[in-house]
C-alpha cells in the first residue's frame, strides 16, 4: 500500500456517486472501485443493438431526491426528465383498457367507466396515501435510529415517530394498513372494480417477488408513490439520454471534486486490522489504504462474499444469511421497427408514452407468482413496457424505437436444478407472447432484444440472485432493520465500515436517499456537518 485516501468506495452505481460527492464537497480525499467498465451500477445507457441504445436495467424516474438533484446542480450538467403524460395503460382481458394518471378529474371520469363508486371515493384514497407518503419522504433523508445505541436511538426513534404520532387516528390507521396488510386487503378496502384495483396493485408487486395476497405487500405500493417528477408528487419520468445520463453526469461532477474513479477494478477483499477496515484488495492484487470503507453492494455481496469468514462474528453471519434477496425481476430491452399496435387502442397515442401494464387483475398477478414459485416463471407473466424512444429520439433510429420489458415473477432460481442461462431464452419468448396476446405483429417488429435473467442481472451488475432492491422490502427488513438491527444506520460491525446502497434505508430505487444519508454520518462521525447538508 502506498497512497491512503480517506475512504474508498466500492461500486460506482448513483448511490456511491451520490455519496462520494457530499464526501468530497466536504474535503476528503475519495477514491471509489466499479467492478465493470462503465460508471453508474445498474443506472445505464447501453447500446444493445446496432443503432439502438437503452437504459438497461433502471429504467425510469420518480424517487431521485429533489434535494440530491438540487445540492448536485444536476440540471446545470444537462438532467432533464419527461413527464409522462400518463402513469400507466392497462389492457384489459375484455378487450377494453384502463389509463391512469393525467390529474384527479381525468382519472376520476376513466374509473367511473368501471366503477362510479370508485371514481368516488378516489380522492379520499389519494389523500390517504398522500398523508402517508409525506411522512415517508421526510423519513427518506434521514438516519433510521441505529438500536443499540441506547438513550441516542431512543430519542432518535421518538423524535422521528413525532410526525406519525401527530397523525389523525383515522391516518394512523392507515399508516398500519399499509405496512402489515396485503396489497389486495388494502385495495378491497377501497375499490370494487378488478381493473381499478389492479391499476394501484401493480406497484405492490414491482420488485416483489410475492402475491399482492402476501402480507406486508401494501407497503410496497406505498414506497412507489413518494416520488416526484419536476416538482410534481407521484409522477414518473423519462430521463432525456436514459438513466446512464444521469450517473455520467453525476460521476463528472465528482470528478471535478477531486474523486478518483478506477474501472475494471474489482474487490476481492475487504481489508480489517484489529476490528477496523484498512482498504480493500482488488483482484489484481493491487491493496488500496482508506481509514474508510463506504459499500455500495448489497449486504449479501459486501459480507458474504467480499470478507473472511472468521473476521465476521457467527451471529452476524447467520443474520446476514437470512438477510432475504430475490426481486423476482426478468429485464429485457427490444429494437422495435414500429410501435405496437395494442388491440384495444391501435393508433399512436398517450398510452404509448405511458408503462404500459400487462397484469389487468390482482388474480392474475397471484397466479404469475404461484406459477414462478412452481415453474420458475408464469407462462403469463406481469410485464411492464416503456417506449422511451417516444420521447427521446436518441435512443433508435428515425421512425423505430425501443422498448424496455421490466417482468415480474420469474424465480431468483428455478426449480429442480435448472440454469437460467439455458433457460432465459423460453422465458423471454414467454414474455414476447405476452405482448404479442395484446398487441398483434409484436413479436415480428422485433428486430433485436437484450436478455436479463435474475442470473444475467447478479451477473453484470453484481445484484444479487438478481435483487434490484438489493434485499427484499419486507416489513423485517426496513427502516432499522434494514439490513440488520443494531447497523441500521449506515454503519457495518468494523469501525470505518460504512454502507450506503438500496439494502439500507430507505431501500431500493434510484433515491440518491442512501447515499446523502450515510455521507452525513461519515461527516458527523468526524464532527463535519454545518452548512454541508443544510
Amino acid at each position: 500500500m502506498t497512497q491512503k485516501y480517506d475512504a474508498v468506495i466500492i461500486g460506482a452505481g448513483h448511490n456511491g456517486l451520490v455519496c462520494a460527492f457530499y464526501l468530497a464537497r466536504a474535503g476528503l480525499k475519495i477514491r471509489m472501485v466499479e467492478r465493470r467498465d462503465v460508471v453508474g451500477g445498474a443506472a445505464v445507457t447501453e447500446e444493445f443493438h446496432p443503432g439502438f441504445r437503452n437504459s438497461v436495467a433502471s429504467y425510469t424516474v420518480s424517487l431521485l431526491q429533489p434535494k440530491v438533484i438540487a445540492d448536485m446542480r444536476l440540471a446545470d450538467h444537462g438532467y432533464r426528465v419527461v413527464e409522462r403524460p400518463i402513469s400507466n395503460f392497462l389492457p384489459q382481458e375484455d378487450g377494453g383498457y384502463l389509463k391512469l394518471g393525467g390529474g384527479l378529474e381525468r382519472t376520476q371520469a376513466e374509473f367511473a367507466r368501471f366503477s362510479a363508486h370508485d371514481a368516488k371515493i378516489l380522492p379520499e384514497y389519494y389523500d390517504s396515501l398522500d398523508v402517508v407518503a409525506d411522512v415517508l419522504r421526510d423519513l427518506a433523508m434521514k438516519s433510521p435510529p441505529n438500536i443499540g445505541d441506547g438513550v441516542k436511538s431512543l430519542i432518535d426513534g421518538a423524535l422521528q415517530g413525532r410526525k406519525l404520532a401527530r397523525l389523525p387516528i383515522e391516518r394512523q390507521r392507515d399508516v398500519l394498513d399499509l405496512f402489515t396488510k396485503s396489497a389486495r386487503a388494502l385495495l378491497d378496502s377501497w375499490f370494487e372494480s378488478e381493473a381499478v384495483k389492479a391499476a394501484f396493485g401493480f406497484d405492490a408487486v414491482v420488485g416483489n417477488y410475492a402475491s399482492p395476497d402476501t402480507p406486508g405487500s401494501a407497503y410496497v405500493l406505498l414506497h412507489h408513490v413518494f416520488g416526484e417528477v419536476n416538482g410534481k408528487n407521484g409522477a414518473w419520468g423519462h430521463s432525456i439520454g436514459g438513466m446512464g445520463n444521469i450517473t455520467r453526469i453525476m460521476a463528472k461532477i465528482c470528478r471535478d471534486l477531486g474523486v478518483e474513479i478506477s474501472l475494471e477494478a474489482p474487490v476481492s477483499r475487504v481489508l480489517v486490522d484489529g476490528g477496523k477496515v484498512a482498504g480493500v484488495r482488488l483482484e489484481s492484487g493491487e491493496e488500496i489504504a482508506a481509514d474508510r470503507v463506504i459499500a455500495n453492494v448489497g449486504p449479501k455481496l459486501l459480507y458474504e462474499r467480499m470478507f473472511d469468514e472468521s473476521d465476521l462474528k457467527p451471529e452476524f453471519r447467520r443474520r446476514i444469511k437470512g438477510f432475504k434477496a430475490g426481486s423476482g425481476t426478468f429485464r429485457m430491452n427490444v429494437a422495435l421497427s414500429e410501435l405496437p399496435k395494442f388491440a384495444c387502442l391501435p393508433e399512436p397515442g398517450e398510452h404509448h408514452q405511458s408503462g404500459i401494464i400487462i397484469a389487468p387483475t390482482l388474480d392474475y398477478m397471484d397466479r404469475a407468482f404461484l406459477d414462478a414459485k412452481r415453474d420458475g416463471w408464469s407462462k403469463q407473466p406481469i410485464v411492464e413496457m416503456l417506449i422511451p424512444s417516444t420521447v427521446d429520439d436518441s435512443l433508435a433510429p428515425p421512425g423505430q424505437h425501443v422498448a424496455s420489458l421490466f417482468c415480474q415473477q420469474f424465480a431468483p432460481e428455478l426449480p429442480d436444478g435448472r440454469d437460467w442461462d439455458l433457460e432465459e431464452g423460453k422465458a423471454a419468448d414467454c414474455i414476447i407472447d405476452t405482448v404479442e396476446a395484446h398487441a398483434p405483429g409484436f413479436r415480428a417488429s422485433v428486430l433485436g432484444r437484450q436478455i436479463l435473467s435474475p442470473k444475467g442481472l447478479e451477473r453484470k451488475f453484481g445484484l444479487v440472485c438478481g435483487d434490484i432492491m438489493h434485499g427484499k422490502m419486507s416489513l423485517d427488513q426496513l427502516w432499522s432493520a434494514r439490513p440488520v438491527l443494531g447497523h441500521g444506520a449506515y454503519r457495518g460491525p468494523f469501525k470505518g465500515l460504512y454502507m450506503c446502497g438500496a439494502g439500507t434505508h430507505p431501500g431500493g430505487g434510484v433515491t440518491g436517499a442512501p447515499g446523502h444519508n450515510c455521507a452525513k454520518e461519515i461527516l458527523s462521525d468526524r464532527g463535519v456537518m454545518g452548512r454541508l447538508f443544510g
